[in-house]
């Protein structure tokens, strides 16, 4: 079973659409990285993501 992956950026809409995740982290994260780190700064955008801890939640106002 192919299961294809719609990836989200910060505005909830698709930056990548992929059915290979594995190749996706290796390669092509770096590129769509580059581009919404312009876009959104405040974002945690780690250089490896595969080990990476989960930012901290910021308390809600």
């Amino acid at each position: 079973v192919t299961v294809l992956v719609h990836l989200l950026g910060p505005n909830h809409r698709p930056q990548q659409v992929t059915s290979d995740l594995e190749s996706f982290w290796r390669t092509t994260y770096h590129e769509v990285r580059k581009e919404l780190r312009r876009r959104y700064p405040k974002h945690s955008w780690p250089d490896d993501p595969l080990t990476a801890a989960p930012p901290r939640p910021r308390p809600r106002a």
